[in-house]
């Protein structure tokens, strides 16, 4: 198969599973916690590189921001061999109660996005592999990490999060929001792949701590490295995958 034209790899270049943040920044992040680290292309938001942890060989791709630019990415990953997706990213609590520093591992996205619309009728469901979220969910408690497991929302309007859509998603027992999982989750499942999403909170939309909108010298001690740890879980779910 040629190479892809986004990410620039070709069959051979990557491993069977990617941990997928979205920020080009956090490959080299993910990178650190590895051994045998090289880097295979880099392009646009996609920057890729194969490491191994803890003796698995994985593979991690940025995605960029929101599910057109994630679809992209797991489109031409599958191409090339990946069969298992693991998204590691942070997340805006929508629940009372749900802290900076906790771990949401979600159960489904609800579709305010619209690339996988694109894909199937809004009502399909945008659900995770079984065993990619257990493996997630396994790895959370034996860090003893406080997770919270359940329904999320992506969206695509990061700067149109009304009071009206936050209350809205709230009263529907959505944890968090973020950016791709319904479109990873959604063409995970029609392509018969195993995709599952891990998010770190870096704020709460229903107590006023949005990101940005708080001193970091008053986090909470579990914020203080809660990307560290939510990438130390990934990884260590993907070494049972």
């Amino acid at each position: 198969m040629a190479k892809q034209p986004h990410l620039l790899v070709e069959e051979g270049d990557v491993t069977d599973i990617a941990i997928i943040p979205g920020d080009p920044g956090r490959v080299d992040r993910i990178a650190a916690q590895c051994e045998n680290v090289e880097e295979v292309s880099q392009n646009r938001e996609y920057k890729v590189v194969n490491a191994t942890y803890d003796g698995r060989p994985v593979t991690i791709c940025s995605t960029g921001i929101g599910c057109p630019s994630a679809a992209i990415a797991l489109e031409e990953l599958s191409r090339v061999g990946v069969e298992t997706f693991l998204r590691c990213g942070t997340t805006g609590a929508l629940q009372e109660g749900i802290e900076i520093g906790d771990m949401v591992v979600a159960t489904g996205a609800a579709k305010e996005e619209g690339t996988s619309k694109r894909y199937e009728p809004e009502v399909y469901p945008a659900v995770p592999d079984y065993g990619a979220l257990s493996a997630l969910v396994d790895a959370a408690e034996e860090n003893d990490e406080d997770v919270h497991v359940g329904p999320i929302v992506s969206d695509d309007a990061y700067y149109n999060e009304s009071d009206e859509y936050i209350v809205d998603w709230e009263d529907a027992g959505l944890l968090a929001i973020e950016m791709e999982a319904a479109a990873v989750f959604s063409l995970g499942r029609r392509k018969g792949l195993a995709a599952s999403a891990i998010c770190t909170v870096d704020g709460n939309l229903v107590e006023g701590t949005q990101k940005g909108a708080t001193d970091d010298e008053e986090l909470p001690e579990k914020a203080k490295n809660n990307v560290e740890r939510a990438i130390a879980i990934t990884l260590e779910a993907a070494t049972e995958l």
